[in-house]
């Protein structure tokens, strides 16, 4: 999607931090698998830290924190990744907040690096994801171009948009006690997990096709309708992690009961069922029998 150049920011509660990130004059603090993982991980809020033998106990998680900076007008959002997330931050925000009683945005953290959470380490290695109890998601902007050189994905704006507001997906789910009506109950076709996912992919597209009504302080749209392009794009990453599609990528062979995320086909559908159905529509995802998802 494209921000309107002359759309103001007017704030955020966005936060940079890692090993990178420049405070006060100081600084703060892939092979094959390592790919695997992330797509394994992306759109899902799943948290890899063990997977990957990382516990977040790399000290003070808030080290090397930092104001996002530079990032003013519509105009710096279509020219930077980390500027188009703080923007899509602001649109996703007060899209909920006019649809959810109660809403309280999630902290949207920048990752330069990795930080780490009580979720595990957040990097450009782990991908995306959202950490239930500190209601913080965080995002290595360079994850974008990783999967894109790797993966052969075409990962534009509403494409990054999309991991985004998937993220929000299960942030709405903490929120309203999805996670906990819900838990984890293993794998398969119509497991917890996928009907989880599904879900936040239905949010992310009811988001997608509301976000052009979201306005600055000056009444100007942040965005600009999404092309039919730019929904292509966005439908192309999902069907890249969907779980049918990593497993013939990774082992040649498709086991649906070891399905933790939903096939391509279903991630493709479920968000076009929220851009076209709104919000409401995404409650079905727990409700419909497994064939039907």
């Amino acid at each position: 999607m494209t921000f309107n150049d002359d759309a103001q920011l007017g704030g955020t509660t966005a936060r940079r931090r890692g090993r990178g990130t420049m405070v006060a004059g100081g600084v703060g603090g892939v092979g094959v698998l390592g790919l695997v993982i992330v797509l394994i991980n992306v759109f899902t809020g799943g948290q890899l830290g063990g997977l990957l033998g990382l516990d977040g106990s790399g000290g003070d998680p808030q080290a090397g924190e930092a104001v996002i900076q530079d990032c003013e007008t519509g105009a710096d959002a279509n020219a930077r990744d980390d500027c188009r997330l703080v923007f899509g931050q602001k649109s996703i925000d007060a899209y909920w907040e006019q649809r959810v009683e109660g809403y309280r945005p999630a902290q949207l953290i920048i990752v330069d690096q990795q930080t780490s959470t009580q979720c595990g380490t957040a990097s450009n290695a782990t991908g995306p994801f959202y950490c239930p109890p500190e209601e913080t998601i965080y995002v290595d902007p360079t994850f974008f171009a990783l999967l894109g050189s790797q993966f052969d994905a075409t990962v534009g704006p509403l494409a990054q948009l999309y991991v985004l507001a998937h993220e929000y997906g299960h942030h709405l789910q903490q929120l309203t006690g999805v996670f906990d009506r819900y838990p984890s109950n293993g794998s398969g076709p119509a497991s917890n997990g996928v009907r989880t996912e599904l879900q936040a992919d239905c949010y992310a597209g009811a988001w997608v096709a509301g976000a052009a009504d979201q306005k600055d302080a000056n009444g100007v749209p942040y965005l600009k309708p999404p092309t039919a392009a730019q929904i292509r794009d966005a439908l192309a990453a999902a069907a890249t992690v969907g779980d049918d599609h990593i497993q013939q990528e990774t082992t040649g062979r498709i086991d649906p009961e070891r399905w933790t995320h939903g096939s391509s086909e279903q991630r493709q559908r479920w968000f076009t069922t929220g851009m076209n159905e709104g919000p409401a529509a995404c409650d079905a995802a727990f409700r419909v029998s497994g064939d039907d998802l």
